[in-house]
């Protein structure tokens, strides 16, 4: 994947009267200076599918030509705000850069982009700094001719304000200085979404509208299904990237899909969902390669960071060893979003939740049969935690433990996927079903660190190094997880009448 220079973007947008004029920026705190205003004509051609996906997911794809900034601008949501990347001109008519058209894959299911609209805009900057000459906020004077793809133009004015280095607080006095001129709230996010306000989007995933109360258990079903798709196709962008916590947050929105058509597998036509499940399955195994290497090497990292002294080479082995098996599980993730079997898997889920398969049970009232399915879930890991306490320890015991904390992740998913629809009892029982994952999954991934430990230690051993620090830090391991364990007390903390009254 092409490095992209990035950057956050922050800004309000203020529709205007064509004659208003632009009032005096000085005077506001922290402002020393308003630089000359410099204007630009500025032609910028955005992308879509035809049924703009992008759109849909509130992505702006375009070619723009004229100003400081000429090149290809990808805008993808951040929080409250939008990244930008940027990437080289290029010659015109060579189409969609190749790696950016990647990083939208996901979210255009695959369709062919083409341009939706182009706008011309002549603006004029007015940028504002501070004493030592830092850019604090630029505001664009812009009028924009846009003209949707085959359509009739739009003709409108609007001021944008972006922030550069300033605070948040200055940003709003900005806006105040020209709200007070004239202008308002604009109508419209973006300026193609104004242009292409009167085309309908095909929208990749199911748009819900919430009813508290009266909402069936079909529905809390596909409410959260859709959200843990747009989950996924958000964070598809990122992974490829390979930006922090990316892999493990796409991961989750995998998983908690495939949960909910196991727990809730009473409400869905199981012909459909269960090939999803082993579809999801799949993805998440390729996601969980790279996700894994990234918590091994964070947990043993923390052992040799606690370590007073390393004998021989420890660290640089370590670190040589998660560069090598992560750089490959990420190679291994972005080739599985480069292919056919991920579209199909996202086309097939799309249509799940165009048309579920809802059987007879699903139309009941969410809060009488919810309550039903989590208690399935609980049930089923008491009666795994009963078979771990009947072994003493041993490896069968951690293998047992293990898939009692795949029981508890799902109980937990469940129950977090209910929580929305049926309230603070619900709500609780998640956080409890949280701590008592978390728990589990502390005592495995130290089985797992002891493992790793011995193969790091023959490894170093054939390499004629000192293999003593990693015996250390395996003995270290099995003491925490023999005589540190948590999980018996987060699964008593589980087990009252507060967290389960209300589904037993």
């Amino acid at each position: 994947m092409p490095a992209y220079s990035s950057s956050l973007e922050i800004e309000l947008k203020l529709d205007v009267a064509p004659t208003t004029e632009i009032p005096a920026l000085t005077g506001l705190p922290g402002v020393a200076k308003v630089a000359e205003p410099v204007t630009h004509q500025l032609v910028a051609t955005y992308y879509d599918t035809a049924g703009l996906h992008l759109r849909a997911a509130k992505m702006t794809l375009r070619r723009r030509t004229g100003g400081p900034d000429a090149g290809w601008h990808l805008k993808t949501p951040s929080g409250a705000d939008r990244e930008e990347l940027s990437a080289p001109l290029g010659p015109e008519g060579e189409g969609v850069p190749a790696g950016l058209a990647a990083l939208v894959r996901a979210a255009t299911r695959g369709a062919v982009l083409t341009p939706v609209a182009e706008l011309s805009t002549r603006r004029t900057v007015h940028h504002l700094l501070s004493a030592d000459g830092a850019l604090l906020v630029e505001i664009a004077d812009d009028h924009v001719v846009g003209t949707p793809t085959g359509g009739v133009p739009l003709v409108w004015r609007e001021w944008e304000i972006e922030l550069k280095t300033a605070d948040r607080d200055l940003l709003a006095r900005v806006a105040d200085r020209l709200t007070d001129a004239g202008a308002v709230p604009a109508d419209a996010t973006s300026k193609v979404g104004r242009v292409l306000a009167g085309r309908p989007e095909q929208v990749a995933w199911w748009v819900r509208d919430d009813h508290p109360g009266t909402r069936s258990a079909g529905d809390v079903l596909r409410t959260h299904l859709s959200d843990q798709l747009a989950e996924l196709v958000r964070r598809d962008p990122a992974v490829r990237r390979d930006l922090p916590d990316a892999v493990h947050k796409m991961r989750v929105a995998t998983r908690r899909m495939r949960s909910a058509l196991a727990t809730m597998r009473s409400l869905v036509d199981r012909t459909r969902a269960d090939p999803l499940r082993a579809e999801l399955a799949w993805l998440a195994g390729v996601l969980g390669q790279a996700r894994d290497a990234e918590v091994q090497q964070a947990r043993i990292g923390g052992l040799l960071d606690a370590e007073p002294e390393l004998v021989g080479p420890v660290r640089q082995r370590v670190d040589q060893h998660f560069a090598k098996v992560y750089a490959a599980a990420h190679r291994d993730v972005v080739k599985a979003l480069d292919g056919a079997r991920y579209l199909s898997l996202l086309r097939d889920l799309d249509a799940l939740l165009a048309e579920p398969p809802l059987t007879h049970l699903a139309f009941e009232p969410a809060e009488k049969r919810l309550p039903k399915v989590v208690r399935r879930a609980w049930r089923t890991l008491d009666d795994r935690l009963a078979e771990v306490d009947a072994l003493a320890p041993s490896q069968a015991r951690d293998l047992l433990l293990h898939e009692a904390r795949k029981d508890a992740k799902r109980a937990r998913y469940v129950t977090e996927a209910v929580a929305p629809a049926l309230g603070r009892q619900a709500r609780a029982t998640a956080r409890a079903a949280e701590a008592l994952t978390e728990a589990l999954g502390e005592h495995q991934d130290g089985v797992i660190t002891r493992e790793l430990l011995v193969a790091l230690a023959d490894a170093a051993a054939k390499a004629g190094e000192p293999t003593w620090t990693y015996g250390r830090l395996s003995g270290l391991e099995q003491a925490r997880g023999e005589g540190l364990a948590t999980w018996p007390a987060a699964r008593e903390a589980a087990a009252t009448d507060e967290v389960r009254g209300w589904f037993t």
